[in-house]
């Protein structure tokens, strides 16, 4: 037995169900992570009621697969993952079928029991399940009573630290592919170990994952790579065979050598791809993935020159079409993909003391005001992961200038004047040299902000729209 604080959409839930005379338990991922004392939000059950009850018995739930689930919307319309609306998933006891495609079953075989539905799981430690102990004012009761269902003896596994299949885990994976790079997830998430025959099946399996759609690899992937040891995770990727087939342009990078007269750097490119991901200290899984792939373009430019220093000019430049390609792979969300290539492109940003602040304004631009403090988070895993220390003084001077230009204008929006102040001082109707004279107005502003003053700009204004006159005649 075991008390848990359980949320107000998941106790209307669980009373819905058992007033109307079904089974239901608390199964899944959730159970898991509340065994181990730690918060989900992800809440999902099982139950004895056909997929057609609990659809009728939820307004504002859908049931549109054929794999037994009904989702029912989170009513404070939390988010979850990637920002993905929060539903709550009740899937009718399920018992084992056929996989001919790796990745669904066959056909639905509605279970009779909660055992025979835990006994279909993938690992053992997600399939224990709770029954809920039902409160006498179970809206009003936070804390619940819970009796564990482990028949699979999970518990013991979530003690040892051991991510371990159902059963045969040959015949898990042949199931769902998928499972693959979960198991891969879990254990980066859980900071568990893979069970030995559980690994090795893994292994034989890994060319499997080409059966599953890159949106399934995606939300996966971007998981691990969320999580504090991420680049653990992808070490076990790489010793499991399938970082090769999801990302192969990182895999060209080992055996790159980058060690060389006046270099900084002390691994080869892959290497120091899995030592940047492991010290960028974003959350964020776009900026971890940039961490990753920020040198991809170095194994296609690689050189040396004749003192025997090695060279990778304009590796960025093919780092960001690579970036693009990998964000297209993945199916990022468009802004996403955006956000990886510009982290990509522009990791390599110059630093010199003699920058102007021109300069440091461009840099902004190309990179954008958004994705500044994620560039100086892709920089510094980039410093950690050569083998550098963290800063500079110099890469302390440039955020300091970065702040301070912030405060100086930025585009033509930011002049003292504006379009119709132009058209009305120079008597002019709207047109495209209204875009010259501000354009014109704005790159002498850029020199020297002090001269962003409204009479200096009209007198100026009309001095360019004689100049630019004057080259027409």
């Amino acid at each position: 037995m075991v008390e848990v604080e359980i949320p107000l959409p998941v106790r209307k839930i669980l009373t819905t169900v058992t007033k109307n005379n079904h089974e239901i338990y608390i199964v899944g991922g959730i159970v898991r992570d509340l065994l181990l004392k730690k918060k989900g939000l992800d809440w999902d059950f099982t139950t004895s009621a056909k997929p057609k009850i609990i659809n009728a018995l939820f307004k504002d739930s859908f049931y549109d697969n054929k794999f037994g689930t009904v989702g029912v919307p989170d009513p404070n319309n939390r988010k979850g993952f990637l920002g993905r609306p929060l539903v709550y998933e009740i899937t009718t006891f399920r018992t084992e079928s056929s996989y001919s495609n790796q990745r669904h079953p066959d056909k639905v075989k509605w279970g009779k029991t909660l055992k025979q539905d835990l006994l279909r799981r993938d690992f053992t430690v997600n399939a224990i399940a709770l029954k809920p102990k039902i409160p006498s004012k179970p809206l009003k009761t936070k804390i619940w009573p819970m009796e564990i269902f482990d028949p699979l003896e999970g518990q013991k596994d979530l003690k040892a630290k051991l991510l371990r299949a159902v059963g045969n885990p040959q015949k898990r994976f042949e199931e769902d592919a998928l499972r693959l790079i979960r198991a891969v997830r879990l254990a980066t998430q859980l900071e568990f170990e893979i069970e030995a025959k559980t690994l090795l099946a893994i292994k034989k399996n890994a060319s499997s994952i080409k059966k599953i759609s890159w949106e399934r690899i995606r939300d996966e992937f971007l998981k691990m790579l969320a999580f504090p040891h991420a680049d653990q995770g992808y070490s076990l990727l790489r010793q499991a065979g399938i970082a090769k087939i999801i990302l192969p342009e990182v895999e060209k990078g080992f055996g790159i050598e980058q060690k060389s007269p006046n270099r900084h750097h002390i691994y080869d490119v892959g290497t120091h791809a899995t030592y940047s991901l492991k010290h960028c200290k974003s959350k964020d899984p776009i900026v971890k993935l940039a961490a990753l792939i920020h040198d991809v373009g170095k194994p296609e430019v690689a050189s040396k020159d004749p003192s025997g220093t090695i060279t990778f000019y304009n590796h960025e430049m093919v780092g960001a079409v690579v970036a693009r390609n990998v964000g297209k792979r993945f199916k990022l969300p468009k802004k996403g993909q955006e956000r990886l290539i510009k982290l990509v492109r522009w990791h390599q940003f110059s630093v010199d003391e003699r920058q102007t602040d021109k300069a440091i304004r461009r840099f902004i631009r190309n990179v954008g005001q958004e994705n500044l403090k994620d560039i100086l988070c892709v920089r510094i895993a980039d410093r950690l992961g050569g083998g550098a220390k963290e800063t500079s003084w110099r890469l302390e001077r440039f955020k300091k200038k970065l702040i301070e230009v912030q405060k100086q204008p930025f585009s033509v929006k930011d002049l003292k004047v504006n379009g119709d102040d132009i058209m009305k001082a120079l008597n002019l109707k709207p047109g495209p040299l209204i875009g010259q004279v501000l354009n014109k107005l704005f790159e002498e502003i850029e020199e020297d902000q002090k001269k962003n003053q409204r009479t200096y700009l009209l007198k100026r204004a009309r001095e360019i729209k004689q100049a630019l006159a004057d080259s027409i005649n």
